[in-house]
């Protein structure tokens, strides 16, 4: 393995534990008659908060708590741009935004398939490979003998009668996203698998992306009294913090719209749904309307609304996993199957009184993972490893047997989930770049080592020190504070040796001109 794959490892001699990886990775590489089949299956905005089984959760998600308990949970889990497009890309290539050329939601373009790929690598090694659900790339997928991927909204899709695109064209649907997805990818295991070769299925769901709306099941149970606990940061006062934090666009407050909270319905709605979504919120709605409600109780007014359905949604997509799960057992595929399940990354949930993603803050960077694989990864196991979404595609490659053609910024997990798991320690590189964009979130790039977490926001020349262990919600900034003087140079060192490693340009992408002009004609409209 080249040494520029390697992740960082922190104050460790580099060359033990290359040696260590390379023998434990030669032992690991599977005979080709027994490779397993993989099934990856990604959410959208899934924070950790919402996920039963790295307990004290908002809601329980007894079928991805299946995949952990069968198998391994991820405690420290990252991704390395918290946004969606580029998260995907960076699992697709193994590479950070940089590397693979797509920084942006809004003004990427279209991901380059002609790149390396683990799907790609995996098909040419003689994988049946299958993507279904949300793809949020622009660019049709390459790679795959079979994909299906949401179209309309942007490629964000509709909960609600969503838009497929395919090589055969636009298809319009009728029903629930997260349960047609589902259906598709049974209907492909079931009658389109080739059952002389392994399979890898991309089962992506849009779930719980905004605009959280709950499907049939969850609107017929809908309790509008219910209460959910609310983050002690929920009436947070951003003075005094920095510029970055006190300018970005993502408030409850302030960016919420009445579809967010439900006090508007969707367009798009057929009656009899526009009729279930009716009954569920038209008694809160009269009710907000009517009362005279403070700023403050406002916001926890909202909060209610966006928390509640945020998690209705994926209690709804946690039943769709179980079907699929059940198809695996019923079928005799569980015992030689690799599943994993992760997010493209993490989400605020009323923390800082924010929604939405793209920070480096734990809520936001930080993802559920959870892995099995039968006879290879021990049930019921859990992992305090930094890992990052670079190390997907390295790791199914390796598990599979297929070697890179080109190197990945990313490792194989395989040695640290195995038997007999290796001692491991490294440092985790993270840059967001949409910047203009909606959200007005500052352009920013950091280290996260085993407790610290150092950031830069280059553009406007301020720092952000988290002690992980003392502050693990990440509100007390200690940069330039007496007595951090040395863990911030050697934060500094450690990020500057993380960028050298990766070869991240010192030079920033730009977004097209007319960009920042539709950017700033939404915030006048918002403002």
């Amino acid at each position: 393995m080249m040494e520029d794959t390697m992740p960082a490892f922190s104050r460790k001699s580099s060359i033990t534990a290359v040696a260590a990886l390379v023998i434990l990775l030669g032992s690991a590489v599977v005979t080709a008659d027994k490779r397993p089949n993989i099934l990856y299956i990604m959410s959208d905005d899934h924070a950790i908060r919402a996920v039963s089984a790295y307990g004290n959760s908002l809601v329980e998600t007894p079928n991805i708590d299946r995949i952990a308990a069968n198998g391994v949970r991820f405690d420290r889990a990252y991704v390395g741009n918290a946004i969606c497009g580029p998260s995907r890309a960076t699992t697709l290539t193994g590479l950070l935004s940089h590397g693979n050329g797509f920084y942006s939601n809004e003004w990427s373009g279209e991901f380059d398939g002609q790149q390396q790929t683990f799907p790609a690598l995996l098909q040419a090694a003689g994988y049946q490979t299958a993507v279904i659900g949300k793809w949020h790339l622009y660019s049709d997928p390459v790679g795959f003998d079979h994909w299906e991927v949401i179209h309309n909204g942007f490629e964000h899709g509709t909960y609600y009668n969503p838009e497929f695109r395919s090589p055969a064209g636009i298809e319009q649907t009728t029903g629930y996203v997260s349960d047609l997805i589902t259906e598709k990818s049974i209907a492909w295991l079931d009658t389109a698998r080739n059952t002389d070769r392994p399979f890898l299925l991309m089962y992506h769901h849009k779930s719980p992306h905004r605009d959280w709306m709950p499907g049939p099941e969850e609107l017929e149970s809908w309790d509008e009294d219910a209460r959910v606990e609310e983050p002690s940061s929920l009436l947070r006062d951003l003075d005094g913090l920095t510029r970055g934090r006190r300018e970005a666009r993502v408030s409850i407050s302030g960016y919420m719209t009445d579809q967010d909270v439900k006090l508007s319905m969707a367009k798009y709605l057929q009656p009899e749904q526009a009729k279930l979504w009716e009954a569920a919120f038209a008694r809160g709605n009269a009710e907000f309307r009517a009362a005279e409600l403070s700023a403050d109780d406002e916001i926890r007014w909202k909060y209610q609304r966006y928390i509640k359905t945020y998690l209705a949604t994926i209690q709804g997509m946690d039943r769709q996993i179980g079907r699929v799960l059940d198809y695996l057992e019923t079928n005799g595929l569980i015992e030689n199957t690799l599943i994993v399940y992760t997010s493209d990354q993490g989400f605020f949930l009323g923390e800082n009184g924010w929604f939405d993603k793209r920070w480096m803050d734990e809520v936001s960077s930080r993802v559920p993972l959870v892995m099995q694989w039968p006879g290879h990864i021990p049930a019921g196991t859990s992992t305090s490893g930094l890992v990052q979404n670079i190390d997907y595609a390295p790791t199914l490659l390796e598990a599979a047997g297929v070697e890179l053609k080109e190197p990945m910024h990313g490792v194989s997990l395989l040695p640290l989930i195995g038997p007999e798991p290796v001692e491991w320690e490294r440092d985790l590189y993270y840059h967001f770049y949409e910047n203009p964009g909606f959200h007005g979130v500052a352009r920013h790039y950091g280290v996260r080592t085993d407790r610290y977490k150092l950031v830069y926001y280059y553009r406007n020349d301020e720092w952000e020190l988290f002690d992980r262990v003392e502050d693990p919600a990440d509100q007390v900034n200690l940069y330039g504070q007496p007595g951090s003087e040395g863990i911030t140079r050697d934060l500094k060192s450690r990020l500057a040796d993380l960028r050298e490693q990766y070869q991240v340009p010192e030079e920033d992408p730009s977004a097209p001109w007319y960009h920042g002009t539709a950017v700033r004609i939404l915030e006048w409209w918002f403002n």
